[in-house]
C-alpha cells in the first residue's frame, strides 16, 4: 500500500541570512574603495599613484650606463633577458673596444660574440647589434635616428627599445616604455588588464598624462627591482599599499 504524500510545508527564512541575491558588481573604473580613490584606472586613482611614485623615485632614470645615444641603443640590445647590472659591467671595456657605429658595423662576430656572451644570447645579439651599427653608418650617416618609425627598422629593436632610447636619450616621449616590471605592476596595480606589451603600453598612454610617460616607466622599473618584486614583494615597504588591491600581498 503506497504511503501517503507528505505537504511540503514553505520555511519563513532564518534570521540573518544572507540575500541570494547576486550583488552588483562595479566597474573597475568607477568603483569606490575606502581610501576615497576608486578602483582600477580611475583618474584620482591615476593621480594618486603618480603622487606616490614621484615621492619615492623624483629623480629615476635609466639604470644602463652610457654617454651617448648609440651607446645607450646597443646597452638597451644587451639588456634583453639581462639585468641592467651585468650589462654594464660587459660595457665597461666593450666600448673601449668598440667606440663608435663604425667599430660595431665592421666588427669580427666571432670576437663580439665572446665580448658581450655574459649577457646571454650573445649569438643573436651579435646579429642584431652589427645590423644595427651598419645600417646607422650606411643609412643615418652615424647617427643614432630621432624617430619611432626610422628605429624600428632597425635589427633587434621593437617598441621597448626605441621608447627608451627616444625618451633617456633624447627626451621624446614617443610612448611608454613597456619591460617585464612595468609589465607586472601595471597588472599589480590594476592599470591595464592585458598581457602583451603593446596594448599594455596603449592602455598606460590613454591613462598617463605624455609628460609624465618617461619617467612613469622608470618609476615603474626602480619599484619593480626595489618594492614591487616578482617573487617577494615588500608591501610592507610599500608607500602606494592603501592603492593597491593585488589579490597576494604579502603584508
Amino acid at each position: 500500500m503506497a504511503g501517503k504524500k507528505k505537504k511540503s510545508v514553505a520555511r519563513a527564512p532564518e534570521k540573518n541570512q544572507p540575500s541570494r541575491k547576486p550583488a552588483k558588481t562595479a566597474s573597475a573604473g568607477a568603483g569606490v574603495q575606502k581610501n576615497g580613490v576608486g578602483r582600477g584606472t580611475n583618474p584620482a586613482r591615476v593621480r594618486a599613484i603618480l603622487k606616490g611614485l614621484d615621492e619615492a623615485y623624483p629623480a629615476a632614470t635609466c639604470a644602463l650606463t652610457h654617454e651617448n645615444p648609440f651607446q645607450l641603443l646597443i646597452s638597451t640590445i644587451l639588456s634583453a633577458q639581462c639585468t641592467d647590472e651585468r650589462v654594464n659591467q660587459v660595457t665597461s671595456t666593450l666600448y673601449r673596444k668598440y667606440p663608435n657605429p663604425e667599430a660595431f658595423a665592421y666588427a669580427n662576430p666571432a670576437e663580439l660574440e665572446q665580448e658581450i656572451r655574459p649577457t646571454g644570447f650573445f649569438r643573436n645579439k651579435t646579429k642584431s647589434i652589427m645590423g644595427a651599427s651598419k645600417l646607422i653608418v650606411e643609412k643615418f650617416g652615424g647617427k643614432v635616428p630621432k624617430t619611432m618609425e626610422e628605429l624600428l627598422t632597425l635589427p633587434g629593436v621593437a617598441r621597448k627599445t626605441a621608447n627608451v632610447v627616444l625618451g633617456t636619450a633624447f627626451g621624446i616621449a614617443s610612448g611608454v616604455v613597456v619591460d617585464t616590471h612595468v609589465q607586472r605592476l601595471a597588472e599589480r596595480l590594476d592599470l591595464s588588464k592585458n598581457t602583451d606589451p603593446k596594448k599594455i603600453e596603449n592602455d598606460l598612454m590613454k591613462i598617463i598624462p605624455e609628460e609624465k610617460w618617461i619617467i612613469f616607466a622608470h618609476q615603474l622599473i626602480w619599484h619593480g627591482r626595489r618594492v614591487c618584486r616578482a617573487r617577494y614583494p615588500m608591501c610592507a615597504e610599500c608607500n602606494l599599499y592603501r592603492l593597491c588591491y593585488y589579490p597576494h600581498k604579502t603584508a
